[in-house]
């Protein structure tokens, strides 16, 4: 589990393409420091498996779900990404109980003068996000200002814009968006016909 606090940015060093895959090379000396085979790192919110770790980099493979629903498929060398290890039980939940499951990818289109930043919604998503409820937009926990049917804005602080990949975002961008799992569960248990296909699985 993430709680969307990035602990820092790191970038794409290698991109080997495989047969409905890829395997991704990272640079991240802080998430690298206890790494080792197995253990779990966000990258843009994307949940990945350490294949290897050594001199501050750690590689990852990619499978074609992950490439399809995220925005790693679009991935490059030299591309900054935001980078979080999984979090310890007893740890701080500094931002929200996060999967690393990415449900979409958005589009950053725009920011104002105050912090304000607006993306748009793919179709399907906005019956998850509520104002004030919790969104991971490329790993970072933010709080929802405003939603529609096509779109949600947040309001970032600087802090935010120096210490993530969004400080950079133009328009244009894709970027990964996973919506709270809690919603998701209500409601699967609140349509009839999901929660009589959970019970017969």
């Amino acid at each position: 589990m993430f709680t969307g606090i990035v602990e820092e940015i790191g970038e794409v060093t290698a991109v080997e393409q495989g047969t409905n895959m890829a395997r991704l090379t990272v640079r991240g000396p802080l998430v690298t420091s206890d790494a080792a085979h197995g253990d779990s790192i966000a990258v843009s919110g994307v949940c990945l498996t350490v294949v290897t770790s050594s001199e501050g980099t750690f590689t990852v493979d990619v499978v074609n779900e992950t490439l399809v629903r995220s925005s790693l498929a679009k991935v490059a060398v030299g591309d900054a990404v935001n980078l979080e290890r999984a979090t310890p039980a007893g740890g701080r939940l500094g931002g929200h109980i996060m999967q690393g499951h990415v449900d979409g990818t958005g589009v950053f289109l725009s920011r104002d003068d105050t912090g304000v930043t607006t993306f748009a919604l793919p179709t399907g998503l906005a019956k998850y996000v509520v104002e004030k409820g919790s969104i991971a937009v490329d790993g970072v926990s933010l709080t929802v200002a405003s939603i529609t049917d096509e779109q949600f804005s947040v309001a970032l602080i600087p802090t935010t814009l120096e210490a993530t990949t969004l400080g950079r975002r133009v328009a244009g961008d894709l970027v990964n968006l996973e919506v709270d799992v809690v919603a998701k569960y209500v409601e699967k248990l609140a349509t009839p016909h999901l929660a009589a296909s959970a019970h017969n699985v």
